[in-house]
């Protein structure tokens, strides 16, 4: 069977869940004997085709169909929520030998072509939703389209040519990471096949990492409670939350360190981020490290560098760190938003707390400091 992927983007540079579970599906598909490519729009790459751990990845021109964007409005929509539209990509989908499946992980006017790429060629395509159509705040949904304001969109013809709004109605599966989002497809495609298909990690990748070294190169004590967060700087994160916890804990011995880890996609967040820990005092005791690869060796050394490892998203359809994390032997607390709490019990194999409380998070640290702290001393009386 050949099937092609097609995500909004795909770099290393500007990684997330999304892009671990296309490629770990590519893979796998890969290694049961079936051909897999990745095509997506050239967004924050300058390479039209590379291999990422085996997998090609072909890349295609792109446009945002409004006059009057800026560049720097662009480079905001690319990484994060831009509809845009690709003429080259749906000529290289339509070109595609011996093509048995589109597996689409975006919708809007960039799934649409693979939708009216299926229906000429006689396909079948199946969509994944990652979390961005039903499980989304208003709020959060009004960043993406902010950087387009002022200006005229001319895309809507596309759109309507493509049948941008058919893509969901028109797949032959539709298959969710989060049971939120399941619940709302099945309501409103009663008619669809909607499916749940949780995300997944290879643990043995993160099972042993060198977190004695990663505090060593980061100039973290040896003895500080260090506490992790993996994930985009962005509002939906809500690392701003895990600043405030810090400063809390910073008058408990032993003292507290932050490791903040992740892509930034919002500048005006990450600008907010540094002022508010600097504001705080918190500069010595907090380790950002921006556009870390997920390749890199040392993000599975961050997370074996950690006591604990904290996901405070305000929304969060999955939560695949949360996977990453366990591999590692770290112990999760985590917001009780989205997909989380479907394989997170609380009290069981995570702590949950409702989504930006910070004095219900700052208890569920302090628990679990103190049951750390009673297990250490119980490993050496025995």
């Amino acid at each position: 069977m050949h099937v092609v992927q097609v995500p909004r983007r795909f770099v290393r540079s500007d990684w997330g869940g999304t892009e671990t579970v296309i490629l770990e599906t590519s893979k796998s598909l890969m290694a049961l004997g079936h051909h897999t490519e990745i095509y997506c729009p050239r967004a924050l790459s300058n390479q039209d085709h590379e291999m990422i751990d085996g997998v090609s990845v072909t890349r295609f021109g792109y446009v945002y169909p409004y006059w009057g964007l800026s560049a720097a409005a662009r480079a905001q929509m690319d990484r994060k929520g831009g509809n845009l539209f690709s003429f080259p990509l749906m000529r290289g989908l339509q070109r595609f030998p011996d093509l048995d499946l589109i597996h689409l992980h975006t919708g809007k006017r960039l799934g649409a072509i693979g939708r009216y790429v299926a229906a000429k060629r006689k396909l079948p395509y199946v969509i994944s939703l990652h979390g961005g159509v039903y499980d989304v705040p208003s709020g959060e949904a009004q960043t993406w389209t902010a950087p387009a304001r002022g200006t005229v969109e001319w895309g809507k013809v596309l759109g309507w040519w493509v049948g941008a709004r058919r893509v969901l109605d028109d797949a032959a599966a539709i298959i969710c990471v989060g049971r939120k989002e399941l619940e709302e497809a099945q309501r409103r495609h009663p008619r669809q096949t909607v499916v749940h298909l949780p995300n997944g990690v290879d643990a043995r990748r993160f099972s042993g990492g060198d977190g004695a070294g990663f505090r060593a190169r980061r100039g973290i004590p040896a003895d500080a409670f260090v506490i992790l967060v993996v994930g985009r700087i962005d509002p939906q994160k809500n690392q701003l939350l895990a600043v405030r916890l810090l400063a809390e804990l910073q008058r408990e011995k032993p003292r507290a360190h932050l490791v903040l880890v992740g892509p930034v996609t919002s500048a005006d967040y990450d600008l907010s981020l540094a002022k508010e820990i600097s504001a705080l005092g918190l500069d010595a005791h907090v380790t950002l490290i921006r556009g870390l690869e997920t390749s890199d060796p040392e993000l599975v050394n961050a997370y074996h560098g950690a006591d604990l490892f904290l996901l405070p998203s305000v929304h969060e359809p999955f939560g695949i760190v949360i996977l990453e994390a366990w591999a590692a032997g770290l112990p999760v607390a985590a917001s009780n938003v989205g997909g989380v709490p479907s394989f997170v019990s609380d009290g069981e194999n995570g702590c949950l707390f409702p989504s930006g409380d910070l004095a219900a998070l700052v208890g569920v640290v302090r628990e679990l400091r103190s049951e750390e702290h009673t297990s250490e001393l119980q490993s050496l009386t025995n």
